[in-house]
């Protein structure tokens, strides 16, 4: 008897010893359970925070005009209802989200009308994509997550967010949304978190966030999650193009039809580069970039740099939106690009610089197949291959940013989140 109990109590340690070492261990690193939050290389005298705009979970750059749209709310309406945190009392929420623009150049803020948009409840903005027109240079398409409360006056919290994309279309520099069309698949578009369009005004990619709208087992998903993107268009309905993904947040296109698509994990701390199928808007995964923190939205510069929003201590992110918006949450930011280096030459297809407001250089060996299949190398380095570079900050500055916008041409870096109680607009 013994002989047997100590067996099982030996393959328990094993197992336990693995599930650690598989699971709990990287985990652990991400959510940044034992990191240490360092403030230097970000100059406060040369951010300025904007309270007029709060709550704005996603920020996108009109490249040419320099313009910002920000999709937001109000810090008290994210603690009540922000579906992809399981927050659901929709009694609560805003009646009052909107999307506005940003001129830095002139200081002007302009929120933008809704016309030609009929429903019956309020708009509950999260993540949003803003794209030049393809026909005319002047147009600009907006795609926009919209949490609905369910319909029929159901409970939120028993049967989840009624959640959809709407599409609207404006002009540059204009005060108004038409809106075009709201496009709903309850078996599709699961939990949209952020939304990629197309410059045809038809088409877009979205993360799912996680698998099912609301249920008991959600929670346990957040650590054995099996998230997707979609693809919807107007002509042709919609569809997953990839499944078996980890903890989905942000997405990004680069403007290219058949060109990469980038999709954040954010208890992974890792993105996804897709090539995007011209023939099918299908998606195969080509690589994969390590970067070890809890990321959120994504974003593309005008040199093709990828810059993604991350949480050093994610805890702390979790308190922030949760239960206190007013709670400190330390900021990250990373840019990554194409290494052109001699290290090219080795295997290391990224530079990932850790201008997380801390900024440290991450290079990670990433080989690209001849195949599409999903193998790829990775080399994480120590502490003692880090270089320094831009910045870090422990909220003092800029708290629980989701999404981070540099604007290469004039030298500037937007910075808002969730439930944060202004924009941070810095000189770089």
């Amino acid at each position: 008897m013994a002989r047997l109990l100590f067996s099982i109590l030996g393959s328990l340690v094993a197992f336990l010893a693995v599930l650690y070492q598989l699971y709990l261990s990287p985990l652990l690193q991400v959510i940044g359970v034992f990191r240490t939050v360092e403030n230097f290389g970000l100059d406060p005298a040369a951010c300025r925070g904007l309270p007029e705009f709060q709550a704005c979970e996603k920020i996108v750059l009109h490249q040419p005009t320099g313009i910002l749209y920000l999709a937001c709310s109000t810090p008290e309406s994210r603690l009540a209802w922000t579906p992809a945190m399981g927050q659901l009392n929709a009694q609560n929420r805003s009646a009052d989200d909107y999307i506005a623009t940003f001129d830095p150049a002139t200081s002007k803020i302009t929120r933008l009308e809704l016309q030609n948009y009929h429903s019956d409840q309020p708009i509950s903005v999260h993540g949003m994509d803003v794209v030049p027109s393809s026909t005319n240079r002047n147009e600009l398409f907006v795609y926009l997550v919209n949490h609905r409360a369910p319909p029929h006056e159901q409970d939120a919290e028993t049967v989840g967010a009624d959640s959809v994309v709407e599409i609207f279309k404006t002009t540059v520099s204009g005060n108004q949304l038409v809106h075009i069309k709201t496009v709903r698949d309850s078996n599709i578009i699961l939990s949209p978190n952020d939304v990629a369009g197309d410059a045809n005004g038809k088409g877009f990619y979205f993360t799912n966030d996680h698998s099912f709208k609301i249920s008991h087992v959600r929670t346990l998903r957040n650590v054995f999650s099996s998230t997707s993107v979609g693809y919807c268009h107007l002509d042709h309905g919609c569809k997953i193009v990839a499944s078996g993904l980890y903890t989905n947040n942000g997405i990004v296109k680069a403007p290219e039809l058949n060109a990469s698509v980038y999709v954040a994990s954010n208890m992974g701390g890792k993105i996804s580069v897709f090539e995007r199928q011209a023939v099918d808007d299908s998606l195969i995964l080509m690589d994969v970039i390590h970067i070890g923190q809890a990321l959120d939205n994504l974003s593309l510069d005008n040199n093709g740099h990828l810059w993604a929003a991350a949480f050093p201590k994610a805890q702390d992110m979790v308190e922030h939106l949760t239960k206190n918006p007013l709670h400190l949450s330390p900021v990250a930011a990373f840019k990554i690009s194409v290494n052109t280096g001699p290290g090219s030459f080795y295997g290391e297809k990224y530079a990932v610089e850790k201008s997380y407001y801390v900024a440290i250089s991450y290079t990670f060996c990433l080989s690209l197949s001849n195949t599409h299949t999903h193998t790829h190398c990775s080399i994480e380095l120590t502490t003692s291959d880090l270089n320094p570079q831009i910045f870090e900050n422990d909220g003092t500055t800029v708290s629980g940013s989701t999404s981070v916008v540099h604007d290469s041409e004039r030298g500037m870096l937007f910075m808002h989140g969730v439930a944060s109680h202004q924009l941070v607009v810095c000189r770089v």
